[in-house]
């Protein structure tokens, strides 16, 4: 039996191995023990908090050890000014002693997670107690102080993305790291501009990459409008954004990820409402140009990908948004046909969808 590829192999433990891994069944079951005995005494201090240290190491998918570390941080080894959500009056009321240690806790506590990180680099329980930990830095210490730990923290995601550029979790963080760097409390600026840099890198790196792609997506707007950007601007740049997606469909038009980003932009050149676009001055007569000639782009693909769904998916949605667009009540004979035989090819590469092309086989009338 394989998974991923991969065929399963058999493994006969030895009784020396069967005692090994019993001995250590008992330890870890003793240390769980001693932190159920040491919660429910109300005793968070250093002792509980080196026990949830062990016990993190040996297994940090277990939430509920964090939520006790996470008490423990709060009644014993942080300063007391802070422990209610402290304000801002609050942290400067604490004296420099106090922001000192805490910092120092703080920065240990981030130390401690990064070898579980790089271990568990999709365990959510690691991620929430990170952004918990950096979200006290804001809290008890000093802004520049924060704000230096904040931007360290933005290299850390750039580490996690290296290794595995499609790491979710760490796109999701970075995120949050990024808007908490923009945001009033760390004195911050927009960062619109680097970002999208960021996703251009990550982009070459790897086509399939769908966060990056993502990413992307959320930062087109706000960065032409931080340009300042004329409508002549804004048309070239949906050029080559179109021209960027483009290249990669036709490297590899199996890819999800770039077909949901083409879409994106195409969205923006028939969407015209009053939701912001990239090119909001484009006329019609030009929303459909643009419209037309991404649709013969992507029947060129079906010269040399002739078994790719996300290729009739495109021509079917991109030529009915065509109609919609230059509000047409007919359909030639040539269209109606290229329609139908699209459709029938999805029914074939994706059968499990029937539902799906049906209400399309609707909307086509």
């Amino acid at each position: 039996m394989a998974s991923h590829g991969v065929a399963r192999t058999s493994r006969v433990h030895t009784e020396e191995q069967r005692l090994q891994d019993l001995e250590k069944i008992r330890t870890y079951r003793a240390l769980e023990d001693q932190i159920r005995t040491q919660a429910a005494s109300g005793s968070y201090g250093r002792v509980l908090f080196q026990f949830t240290t062990k016990l993190l190491c040996l297994n940090p998918e277990y939430y509920t050890i964090w939520n006790v570390r996470r008490r423990c941080l709060i009644y014993s080894l942080l300063s007391r000014a802070a422990d209610l959500q402290g304000s801002h009056a609050q942290k400067r009321a604490s004296d420099a002693k106090d922001q000192e240690s805490d910092e120092s806790v703080l920065q240990s506590e981030l130390t401690f997670i990064i070898p579980l990180l790089k271990g568990f680099p999709k365990c959510y329980w690691i991620w929430e107690f990170r952004r918990w930990v950096l979200s006290q830095t804001i809290i008890r210490l000093s802004i520049p102080v924060a704000r230096k730990i904040w931007e360290t923290e933005l290299g850390l995601t750039s580490m996690m993305l290296n290794k595995d550029q499609r790491n979710f979790h760490a796109w999701i963080y970075r995120r949050l790291v990024v808007a908490k760097l923009e945001s009033p409390e760390l004195r911050g600026k927009s960062l619109a501009e680097d970002e999208f840099a960021y996703t251009t890198r990550m982009i070459k790196l790897n086509l399939s990459n769908f966060s990056a792609w993502h990413n992307r997506s959320q930062l087109v707007l706000r960065v032409l409008e931080e340009r300042n950007s004329d409508d002549e601007t804004r048309a070239a740049f949906l050029v080559k954004e179109l021209s960027i997606v483009r290249e990669g469909l036709n490297v590899g038009p199996e890819d999800q990820s770039l077909w949901y980003y083409h879409q994106f932009l195409i969205w923006q050149i028939v969407d015209h409402g009053k939701r912001q676009t990239i090119a909001p001055a484009l006329t019609v007569a030009e929303r459909a140009a643009y419209l037309k000639h991404e649709i013969d782009e992507v029947k060129g693909l079906l010269e040399d990908y002739v078994g790719v769904k996300w290729i009739y998916e495109a021509l079917l949605e991109y030529t009915l948004a065509l109609e919609r667009l230059e509000q047409r009540t007919e359909r030639g004979g040539g269209e109606a046909s290229c329609l139908r035989t699209w459709l029938a090819k999805l029914r074939a590469l994706d059968p499990m969808r029937a539902g799906r092309w049906n209400d399309v086989e609707r909307e086509m009338g």
